[in-house]
């Protein structure tokens, strides 16, 4: 199946469904950076990890949103770093920093932090990315691994990334609303 423009994600959130049960997507939230037919790329929002920023890219810690640490940002490349940030208002692009849709835009890690930080409103640095191949997220939504739902600024930046999976499936309309009170271990219930 080739998704066509409406069906592309950009911009939109994956929430894993209780489906999935183990490793990294298990409960987690992903920003869809980049959609299309060639495959799609986004940042688990919700895996901070016990890494402290300033040991690996000196000078960012400060810009960073709380929590100040990194976040497993899914598991592709993670030897590679993502600076994921908010641009307030409607002003032109800031030096160093590529817009991607919204508010949210990719920071150039090899520019000067502070260059960047009087410029964005938030900031997250991720280590990795989810990926995938052509039609391959197409056919994990199909077969109902993920729900696709709205993103709200706040989801990158929030200061409790532990809650998001809840927060998100909380706030949505319909019986997706329900899902979020599903038990972390159903043969407990």
């Amino acid at each position: 199946m080739t998704a066509s423009g409406d069906q592309f994600c950009v911009g939109r959130l994956l929430v894993a469904t209780p489906q999935i049960e183990d490793g990294t997507f298990r409960r987690a939230v992903v920003l869809v950076l980049h959609h299309d037919d060639d495959g799609a790329q986004g940042v688990v929002l919700n895996r901070p990890l016990e890494a402290d920023i300033e040991s690996v890219l000196p000078g960012w810690k400060v810009v960073t949103t709380l929590p100040q640490t990194l976040f497993q940002g899914g598991p592709v490349e993670l030897n590679s770093a993502i600076g994921l940030v908010t641009v307030p208002g409607d002003d032109p692009e800031p030096m160093g920093v590529r817009h991607l849709f919204g508010g949210v835009g990719l920071v150039d890690l090899d520019a000067p932090p502070t260059l960047v930080a009087a410029e964005v409103a938030g900031m997250r640095i991720f280590a990795g990315y989810a990926g995938w191949s052509p039609s391959q997220l197409e056919e994990e939504v199909a077969r109902g691994d993920w729900y696709v739902v709205d993103y709200e600024a706040r989801d990158a930046f929030t200061e409790y990334p532990g809650r998001l999976w809840t927060e998100v499936l909380s706030r949505q309309r319909d019986n997706l609303k329900l899902v979020a009170t599903y038990p972390d271990d159903p043969s407990l219930n």
